[in-house]
């Protein structure tokens, strides 16, 4: 893992060869660096976009593809060859997690003991905690027990696939040897299995399952202290039936040709033609008219969703939270688009992102801010993936925009080489460090070198004044009278 104790003195030592001004510092590509006056957030880039700081509502900074550290409160995140390496730290837990496949961690809550995990894919696992009916170890496939995990109360093997043993909520499968040879006893329920063979497992009162050349012949009953227990009945492929209380559903060459009724706890009925091709189905919240490839709507439960030329095109409308959500795709994720609508303020600006793969992201949140990006290959695929978006799409930023109000806005063109900002304290443009334009309320200034050589006009003023190295210094934020240390 990279030290920010060697990369950010480092950057400091670069900065230090750049002017300060105002609102921008672009000394690009050495460093750009933002400092808006409306905006608590600071943020600078050092060789183009590869090394990076922001500071808003925490800390976030790195060096492009390779590291990233992000704080926010007491909560800490690093990254090295992300999705490699990961570290999470926070008051009483800490995580390591290598591509998933190695994770450990820590969690040391005051008032209680400590528990430590460390799994190695797919061969180790461990956790120790201050109570031994809790803590194992195990080794894949030599022999071990794990406890509460993978829906499991747990899980036993020795020289695995000859010996596996599994318990939930006193139910136990013994394998010997996994998947053929399987008994099943405790908490009631009975039941042996030659897998594909035939297999019988009950509990009186409950269920009864039984199969005979696996999955071809079947029947299963379950709810069977119910006053009409459901039956599954088959004879794959030629026929199969599912009955309950208020249900049939018969399925003729199985899967193809089939129609369901049902009764309760809604009403529902269906036709099948060709499954999964032609299917026509209504009921209460429920709708499926189905001609694939070319043609399905359904609606169920309020999710209303259309196919036209599947996959070509999908359209899908819900409702959320109070919220109207709208969302297109053509060729899943070529084209991208979801808005926003809000049932609880009906004259409220709506909100949308949208994605045309891989050239561009577009999003506006309704409410005055508005992002563009070209290009963009992964925010589609990453929609809710910060580190993904911190890390790397930056580095596909040929132009960006960044509107935090109606007034107040940013263009950067090829990583902020050329950039133009308009808000409060007036205009800048840049051209990286050769040529740089200011209008604000203090002065107008036209500058080569970020202040080399240029010209400058103070309201009031009828003519330009010639100047040489003088590099304008940020607005001082002591209060007036005070002097600074």
């Amino acid at each position: 893992m990279f030290s920010r104790r060697l990369v950010w003195p480092l950057c400091a030592a670069v900065l230090a060869l750049v002017p300060d001004l105002a609102a921008e510092q672009n000394g690009w590509p050495l460093v750009v660096r933002q400092s808006p006056p409306d905006s608590p957030a600071e943020s600078v880039e050092y060789l183009g976009p590869l090394i990076f700081s922001r500071q808003a509502r925490g800390e976030v900074q790195g060096f492009r593809p390779l590291y990233l550290e992000a704080r926010a409160g007491d909560k800490e995140t690093t990254t090295f060859l992300y999705p490699l390496f990961v570290w999470r730290t926070q008051p009483g837990f800490s995580e390591f997690s290598f591509f998933q496949l190695i994770n450990r961690r820590q969690e040391t809550d005051p008032g209680s003991p400590a528990v430590r995990r460390l799994d190695i894919w797919p061969f180790y696992f461990s956790k120790d905690t201050a109570d031994p009916a809790e803590s194992y170890r195990a080794f894949f496939p030599v022999a071990g027990t794990i406890k509460q995990r993978f829906g499991k109360d747990r899980l036993t093997w020795y020289a695995f696939p000859l010996y596996f043993n599994t318990d939930k909520a006193g139910m136990e499968i013994t394998s010997a040897p996994w998947p053929f040879v399987r008994f099943i006893d405790g908490g009631g329920h009975h039941g042996f299995e030659f897998w594909p063979l035939f297999g019988h497992r009950a509990r009186a009162g409950d269920y009864d399952k039984r199969f005979y050349l696996w999955p071809l012949i079947y029947k299963s009953a379950r709810d069977l202290s119910a006053p009409e227990p459901t039956v599954s009945v088959g004879a794959l492929p030629f026929y199969a039936r599912d009955t309950a209380a208020g249900l049939i559903s018969e399925t003729y060459a199985w899967p193809f040709f089939g129609y369901t009724h049902r009764t309760e706890p809604y009403h529902y009925d269906e036709t099948r033609y060709f499954w999964p091709f032609l299917v026509q189905g209504h009921g209460d919240q429920r709708l499926v008219n189905r001609w694939a490839p070319v043609y399905t709507h359904s609606i169920i439960k309020g999710y209303d969703k259309t196919w036209l030329l599947w996959p070509l095109f999908r359209h899908a409308q819900w409702e959320d939270a109070g919220i109207a959500q709208d969302k297109k795709q053509l060729l899943v994720f070529l084209y991208w688009s979801q808005t926003q609508h809000s049932l609880t303020n009906p004259a409220a600006a709506p909100a949308h992102k949208t994605h045309v793969w891989p050239l561009l992201s577009a999003w506006d949140n309704g409410a005055g801010r508005r992002q563009v990006q070209l290009l963009s290959p992964l925010e589609v695929f990453f929609p809710t993936n910060d580190i993904v978006r911190q890390l790397y799409t930056p580095l596909f930023a040929l132009y960006r925009f960044d509107q935090q109000g109606p007034t107040t806005y940013r263009h950067a063109l090829l990583w902020n080489a050329v950039t133009y900002r308009r808000d409060a304290g007036g205009r800048e443009f840049h051209l990286g460090p050769l040529f740089s334009v200011h209008t604000g309320t203090e002065q107008q200034r036209i500058a080569l070198g970020n202040g080399l050589i240029g010209l400058a006009r103070r309201p009031g003023e009828r003519g330009w004044r010639f100047f040489l190295f003088d590099f304008k210094r940020k607005p001082s934020n002591l209060p007036s009278g005070a002097s600074p240390p």
